[in-house]
This record gives structure tokens, C-alpha cells and sequence, in this order.
């Protein structure tokens, strides 16, 4: 796994900026909203979050983006805000094709998550957050030394970000990752510098900021996990445990880690991945959707053809390439005795296959 088995497409939001995405693993889908400073090729090679891809995308189709302002997407963005955030979101999930998923939201990219959540509850199955939180910086800054930090903070960014020297830089990575190596801060240095000019991580920072989801997190309905770091420098542990509090019947679980950007050799990030896995497991598939001659990846492509989706979308979800689905397909009608799509579908609803996504849709 890694940038060569991702493909990556682009979308629109609803302002026009291009948003660029990518797809990678197999199985069913599991989305990623934005992070404050990513690279959708880079982050394959960076130390300090390669190992988290590779447990996203393990059984699963893992669907990530690059936020306005970075990596791929559109860097010459005339809005950067909570709302514009969101819509980049949902124009990812609409060109992808999905109608359920698994969500997963970290540190900023949470508060979407838990929006998303909130307006679409039959869309959600599931949610995981991580270093999230209730309000944004501006919003919990209530005392006049409060905001002349959280201003000086975003100066220090437009100031220091670009320049060849890594200290502006380096105030974020311990705040990210206080027990790292040098190697670890040189690997999230590079990574940002990379993501995003100093004008647009300023400009990011504050939309992420000015967000406050605590009524959204009322209204969430989805089984939801949240995750925090209990001696978390940059995001604090109160708002992880406040946001858990407020999304109903949702569990929360402390890391025993100062790290934020856990690492892969500490107990911290083996105490997320084995939770992660647990919660994000999913059950055996029905036998009522099972035809004999049939492989088990044949039948999960089958279930997906029955659901009425498209080749492009049934590829995004399946996790594989178009040309790789339409050689599926062939060996499934040959083996079906069917001629064309539309019999196949037939047939395949008529033996339990594609009723998931016909409940679902019947909800709407």
C-alpha cells in the first residue's frame, strides 16, 4: 500500500475551487474529512503519518482529501471558512458516490465530521474522532490575553511560515509531537512547508478557529468513538472530553500519550489502533446475499452492482480500477449466464443482493 496503489481525482466545490481526492484499499468506505496540513502523495512518505494510512486503509476503502489551500487542491482560494470546509467535504463524498460510509475526524476535520453527521444521520454509520474538539480557539479565547495570544499565534504564521528556517515552524511541531525524535520534527517540518504557504495556513487556522459545533453535536445519532490524548499540548483534553459528553450514547477513551501526532512505536498509538479496528470491525456478510460459484470478492462486487450504481462509482467504493471491475463484472455474468448488467441486477436482487441500499433508500 502507498501513493502508487491511491488514485486521485478532483472535484468541485460549490464557491468552483478544485478539491483533490484519493482513493486506496479495498472494502467498504471509509472517509477522511481534511486535515489542517496535508499532502495526498506526501503523506505516503512521511514518517509521521504513513503508519496512520496503512491503518486506514487496511480492509477498507480509504477516501481522503486535500483541504482548499493544500497539497493538490486549489492553493488560490478567495474563502477559507468553517462553512467552505464543509462543502469541500460533501463535494468529495458526492463525486465519490457514496451513500454510507464510516467517518473519521481528526483534530480540526472533526468538526465537520461531527456536522456532516449531525444533518445526515442516514448517511453515517459509524464515526471515529480524534483530537477533536467543542469550540475553536477563538471561540474558548474569553479573556483579552486569551485573544492577544490566539492573534499573535496567527502572526507568527503569516511571518515565519515559508522562511528556510524551521523555528516559526518548529513552535507547532512540539505542540504536535513533544516526545519526537529529530528525524519525527524534521519529517511534520517538511510536510507543512510542503502543504501550504505561510498566507494560506493562517488564513486555514482561523476558519478552523471560529467553528463551534456544540449544537450539531447533540443532534448526532451515529455509534461514535472519541479518542484524545490525555496530556495533548495543542488540542486540549477538556474539549475532547466535552465533545464525547455532548454526542449521545458516543464513548470516549483517553490516550495515555503527550504526543498528538502519536507514533508508531509508542503504547499510545497501539491503544488507537486496536480500538480504532474494534469499533470500525464489521460483521460477516448475510447468507441471503450468497450465490453458488461465486468468490467472496465476486459477490461483494455483485452486491455493489445490485445497489444501481454506476461503474465509476461502484470502482470508488469498491476500492479497484475501472479495468479491474469490468473483468469482474465479465466472469460474474459468464458464471450468472446473464448477457448485460441490467439482467445481472435482476438476478442478483432476486437472491437477496442489494437490499441494504434499497432500506436505505426508502428512508430518504
Amino acid at each position: 500500500m502507498g501513493r502508487n496503489s491511491q488514485q486521485i481525482r478532483f472535484c468541485r466545490s460549490r464557491d468552483g475551487a478544485r478539491i483533490a481526492y484519493a482513493t486506496c484499499g479495498e472494502g467498504p468506505p471509509l472517509v477522511r474529512t481534511g486535515v489542517t496540513f496535508s499532502h495526498l502523495e506526501l503523506e505516503w512518505d512521511c514518517l509521521t503519518s504513513r503508519h496512520w494510512l496503512e491503518l486506514f486503509s487496511r480492509g477498507r476503502t480509504l477516501i481522503r482529501y486535500d483541504m482548499r489551500g493544500t497539497g493538490l487542491s486549489d492553493r488560490d482560494c478567495a474563502e477559507f471558512s468553517f462553512d467552505r470546509y464543509l462543502e469541500d467535504f460533501e463535494a468529495v463524498v458526492e463525486a465519490a458516490g457514496l451513500s454510507k460510509f464510516d467517518l473519521l475526524g481528526i483534530t480540526g476535520g472533526g468538526g465537520v465530521a461531527v456536522t456532516h453527521a449531525a444533518r445526515h444521520p442516514e448517511r453515517v454509520s459509524r464515526m471515529v474522532l480524534y483530537a477533536s474538539y467543542v469550540r475553536g480557539r477563538t471561540v474558548r479565547s474569553t479573556t483579552p490575553e486569551q485573544r492577544e495570544e490566539t492573534e499573535l499565534l496567527l502572526k507568527l504564521i503569516e511571518i515565519g511560515w515559508g522562511q528556510d528556517n524551521p523555528l516559526f515552524r518548529q513552535l507547532f511541531t512540539y505542540q504536535f509531537l513533544p516526545d519526537g525524535s529529530t528525524e519525527h520534527f524534521q519529517a511534520i517540518n517538511d510536510l507543512m512547508r510542503h502543504s501550504a504557504s505561510a498566507s494560506v495556513a493562517a488564513r486555514l487556522l482561523r476558519g478552523w478557529f471560529a467553528s463551534d459545533v456544540s449544537e450539531a453535536a447533540a443532534r448526532v445519532r451515529c455509534p461514535t468513538l472519541v479518542m484524545h490524548a490525555r496530556h495533548d499540548m495543542r488540542m486540549p483534553f477538556e474539549e475532547g472530553r466535552a465533545l464525547a459528553a455532548l454526542i449521545p450514547g458516543a464513548r470516549f477513551m483517553p490516550i495515555d500519550t503527550r504526543n498528538n501526532v502519536l507514533l508508531e512505536h509508542e503504547p499510545g498509538w497501539a491503544a488507537f489502533a486496536r480500538e480504532f479496528e474494534s469499533f470500525l470491525a464489521y460483521p460477516a456478510a448475510p447468507a441471503a446475499g450468497s450465490i453458488d460459484g461465486l468468490t467472496a470478492r465476486e459477490s461483494s462486487v455483485l452486491e455493489v452492482l445490485a445497489r444501481g450504481l454506476d461503474t465509476e462509482a461502484m470502482a470508488v467504493r469498491l476500492g479497484m480500477s475501472e479495468k479491474t471491475l469490468r473483468n469482474h463484472l465479465s466472469t460474474i455474468f459468464g458464471k450468472l449466464g446473464v448477457a448485460n448488467r441490467t439482467q445481472a441486477i435482476l438476478h442478483a436482487r432476486a437472491r437477496g443482493f442489494g437490499q441494504e441500499e434499497k432500506a436505505e433508500g426508502g428512508k430518504r
